[in-house]
């Protein structure tokens, strides 16, 4: 029987591997140290599909995949939302009294402050929360905490000595799966979100011009983001999401309005028409 793997950015255990094993719990998942690595994995064929962080509630956009989506040739096929929690942990025998320093990624760190502050713990930068747990089993001090998904506790044997430690019950991260083939969700079958990017020239007013379309089609857009291509100030480069299906017979608003948009842009490339989450309702 052929394994179907799905790569991942980070060490067993991280946030990604969880919403890897939720979707795709009969998928061996594939760890990368980057995100570079996961995309090269999903295009020479080692994985068949990626899970990518794309948005986070409290962090904003994941900048690096707003870079490597333009230039990649993998496409959107669906998408996840993964409420994040947080749990502190340590190695057996070590207590809320114990530790001393706390070790995780940045952002984690950063969305923790209230236990940190409320122990007087210090805080040490890891490269990924998942490898901050492996980091602390590996070193076998009582003194050094994590601050990881529920996941690690499990795979490096580490004690929970607090759940759900993040200051904020919405932080929520939305993940993206790619994949090397077209997928396309069938139009009138549920909610559908589509992804794409454009350029715009540098010209007054051309932004307006181009998304005219949208408005004056009732089609409504969830994301608009722009970015510097090529390390230039006056690139005009747009990732945006809106809702609907290009090709649905029974509403064709967003055919005309992507119809209308290549009047006042250089490039649209779609990179997928997909299921929306349950969760966005």
């Amino acid at each position: 029987m052929t394994v179907r793997r799905i790569a991942y950015q980070g060490e067993p255990g991280a946030n990604s591997h969880i919403v890897c094993k939720q979707h795709y719990p009969a998928w061996e998942a594939l760890a990368c140290a980057s995100f570079e690595d996961v995309f090269a994995a999903v295009e020479s064929g080692e994985a068949e599909l990626a899970m990518i962080p794309i948005d986070n509630s409290i962090a904003g956009r994941v900048a690096d995949i707003h870079h490597f989506l333009p230039e990649s040739d993998l496409h959107i096929i669906g998408e996840h939302f993964l409420r994040i929690r947080f749990n502190l942990m340590g190695v057996p025998g070590s207590s809320l009294d114990t530790i001393r320093t706390v070790h995780s990624h940045v952002h984690a760190l950063g969305q923790c402050r209230r236990i940190i502050r409320e122990h007087g713990l210090t805080p040490v930068i890891s490269g990924d929360t998942a490898g901050a747990a492996r980091e602390v089993a590996e070193a076998g001090d009582p003194t050094q905490a994590a601050i990881s998904p529920p996941l690690a506790a499990e795979i490096y044997g580490l004690d929970i000595l607090a759940e759900e430690v993040e200051d904020e019950d919405h932080n929520t991260t939305r993940f993206v799966v790619l994949s090397r083939q077209l997928v396309e969700a069938a139009p009138g079958n549920g909610p559908v979100i589509t992804s794409f990017i454009f350029n715009v020239r540098n010209l007054p007013a051309a932004l307006y011009k181009a998304l005219g379309g949208f408005a004056t089609n009732g089609v409504n857009m969830t994301k608009l983001e722009s970015y510097m291509v090529g390390g230039e100030f006056t690139a005009t480069q747009f990732l945006a999401e809106v809702d609907g299906h290009p090709d649905d017979p029974k509403n064709p608003a967003l055919k005309r309005a992507l119809e209308e948009l290549a009047f006042f842009t250089t490039d649209v490339k779609i990179l997928g028409v997909y299921p929306a989450d349950p969760s966005r309702s």
